[in-house]
């Protein structure tokens, strides 16, 4: 997709900027291949601290040093560490989202993905990756390559704070068996479309990964692993920390 088609296909930003801009009722329509749509109010991306489900206080209140906020959104989380005292570097793919969390006065904000070359010449020492935001890595081969790819954004010692759930409970049948395609790919690689409105955004993959996986995967790409927490809906905080 050139930029131009992705600056005009962005339907989460122009949810963002249109509840900014005083739209209240703003609300994004998610169509994902595991799932019936679901309403996503773009008033949850402006959530204050003590509207953040406890996970993501925790998950603020481990960050340490230098922090690059991946997948930003409208700049809650970061917005929550600047005024803690922290430096936030804050990204987000979405023009919309980027403009938003300028104009609510996040520090500094740049549009990128997850692997832009950009990112790479500063260390930070916690990448967060909040709202399930370990989803950005997209499949389960994005997962190993975003987890060797954060080598390059880490300061030594450095930490990666994220969120992600297990989905296997959409898979269950009457009787609580699981019931999945072993020969498929991964129970939790997602297709997702967002809708604002009349606008579809292109489809993406979005990985949810349950704890057990991460934990393989992350050791792999030479991280310890630590589980700081989970909650009632199989959504769990981990801290992987880079060796050496």
């Amino acid at each position: 997709m050139s930029s131009s088609a992705s600056t005009s296909q962005d339907p989460l930003g122009h949810a963002l900027l249109a509840y900014q801009r005083g739209k209240q009722n703003a609300t994004i329509t998610v169509h994902s291949n595991v799932a019936d749509e679901e309403p996503l109010p773009a008033a949850y991306f402006f959530r204050s601290l003590w509207e953040m489900p406890e996970l993501e206080r925790t998950a603020l209140g481990e960050c340490r040093g230098k922090v690059l906020d991946l997948g930003a959104g409208a700049g809650c989380h970061s917005l929550e560490l600047q005024s803690r005292g922290f430096e936030v570097k804050a990204v987000d793919i979405s023009p919309g989202a980027v403009q938003v969390m300028q104009e609510r006065g996040v520090s500094q904000v740049a549009c990128h993905d997850i692997y832009d070359h950009a990112l790479t010449k500063e260390k930070y020492d916690t990448v967060l990756m909040l709202m399930n935001g370990i989803g950005l890595a997209g499949t389960l081969e994005g997962l190993e390559r975003f987890l060797q790819h954060a080598h390059q954004l880490l300061a030594p010692g450095g930490q990666i704070m994220a969120t992600s759930s297990d989905i296997s409970y959409l898979y269950e049948d009457e009787d609580g068996a699981l019931v999945f395609d072993l020969n498929g790919p991964y129970y939790g690689e997602v297709e997702y479309t967002m809708q604002y409105e009349e606008e579809a955004g292109a489809t993406f993959h979005w990985i949810f990964a349950d704890p057990s996986l991460l934990q393989d995967c992350a050791e792999a790409a030479g991280y310890q692993v630590e589980f700081l927490d989970e909650d009632d809906q199989q959504q769990y905080l981990v801290r992987l920390t880079l060796k050496g």
